[in-house]
């Protein structure tokens, strides 16, 4: 499944490199949300959240009433992820609540797992320079994704994996993280980062491994109409 990206920021949509410098803006959220109509679902992070720079909550809202969305940015309490669910997201994408400075977060996770239940949980494993990254990729932790990642099976559904180092750069991805990632766990494996060519696509799809795409799609490196045709072939 191809997952294309809404990323907002001060009301806008926007793209990052990396998550720090911002490269373009996209269309309205209204136009974005017409633009990927034929996908079955689209990933929404609200970045001010993930930085702790306020929130895009009205736009989430917009977004999830009208599409089947995955929102992800500052879900760091039990109440924001069930509030995100009652707007009607899909699944909510939780990534550094889901870590604390001794490693997982396991009392956060088990009371969200109780209050959601796992199937409308994602957890982001975010990764640069083989490590965890967490509040908006600014902050690094001791852990390795490739390490962890069985033992959060039971408190998700499945888990998002940026390659940050690639993030935004339309460098290409790194495949043999993913492929690692893909032994590692039954779970969704959804990946993110870098992908920027259809071949990317079609390896990762191979090994059941969904792509979240933003910045290729956005510049037009990835053809929409391509990706398109590429979906109803999945």
């Amino acid at each position: 499944m191809i997952i294309p990206c809404i990323d907002l920021m001060d009301g806008k949509v926007v793209q990052l490199a990396q998550g720090r410098t911002k490269i373009l803006e996209g269309k309205s959220p209204k136009e974005m949300l017409a633009f990927f109509a034929d996908f079955p679902q689209i990933q929404v992070i609200d970045l001010d959240a993930a930085l702790g720079n306020g929130s895009n909550d009205r736009i989430v809202r917009y977004l999830a009433g009208r599409a089947t969305i995955r929102v992800g940015g500052g879900v760091r309490t039990v109440e924001r992820a069930r509030q995100l669910i009652g707007q009607g997201a899909f699944r909510v994408i939780v990534g550094t609540s889901a870590f604390s400075s001794d490693g997982i977060n396991f009392p956060f996770l088990a009371a969200l797992t109780e209050a959601i239940g796992p199937d409308h949980i994602t957890i982001a494993l975010d990764s640069k320079d083989d490590r965890v990254v967490v509040k908006g990729w600014q902050a690094s932790t001791a852990l390795r994704a490739t390490d962890v990642i069985s033992e959060l099976e039971p408190y998700c559904s499945g888990f998002l994996c940026t390659y940050v180092d690639k993030e935004g750069l339309m460098e290409g991805t790194d495949l043999d993280w993913f492929k690692t990632l893909r032994a590692g766990t039954q779970h969704e494996l959804i990946a993110a980062g870098g992908i920027t060519s259809l071949d990317e696509v079609r390896v990762l799809s191979r090994i059941d491994v969904h792509c979240a795409i933003g910045m290729a799609l956005y510049t037009g490196r990835l053809s929409l109409h391509d990706l398109r045709a590429f979906q109803t072939t999945q």
